[in-house]
């Protein structure tokens, strides 16, 4: 198995805190439980109920990816109950932006640098080639989706506090 960040390696405090910001609260799982809702199954985060289901051994990038799935949906009015969000590709994309923005909120070694290597190490396939060349390049398709949603600002910060959020 490829050795990426995982949520472990971070207080669940500052988890929570960076998840905040989309009106997401992790549901933390034990250990030697499945995760429901796991699409790639564990240790993959999921989504079950509208909540984000977690393990400490959940890599970053996917607990961060599923977190902007629920986001987006709620942004969108959209309830998700189980593992497949439903999104097409421009909001699989938008996602994936979301997910490198949010790592920016996590102490280190949590970084956009940082996510880009772990997303290539996990398998995220972009044309450009890598997840950086893809951010820098086709990623301005999500940003501009993101931005039309209200979830980005025009200059690409995250917008989306709770009290904003759509439930």
């Amino acid at each position: 198995m490829v050795e990426v960040l995982r949520a472990r390696d971070f207080p669940q405090s500052a988890l929570q805190e960076c998840l905040s910001q989309l009106a997401v609260i992790p549901l933390w799982i034990p250990d030697d439980a499945a995760i429901p809702g796991s699409y790639w199954g564990a240790p993959e985060a999921g989504i079950h109920n509208q909540q984000l289901m977690v393990r400490q051994d959940t890599p970053l990038h996917s607990l961060l990816h599923e977190a902007g799935h629920l986001a987006c949906a709620n942004r969108l009015g959209r309830r998700l109950t189980a593992s497949d969000s439903g999104s097409d590709d421009d909001e699989e994309c938008a996602v994936c932006y979301l997910q490198v923005l949010l790592a920016e909120h996590l102490p280190p070694p949590a970084s956009r640098e940082r996510l880009f290597t772990d997303m290539d190490a996990w398998g995220y396939s972009f044309r450009e080639g890598s997840a950086e060349r893809w951010f820098h390049g086709d990623g301005e398709d999500a940003r501009r989706w993101l931005a039309d949603r209200g979830l980005i600002t025009a200059n690409g910060k995250l917008s989306v506090t709770p009290e904003r959020a759509i439930a």
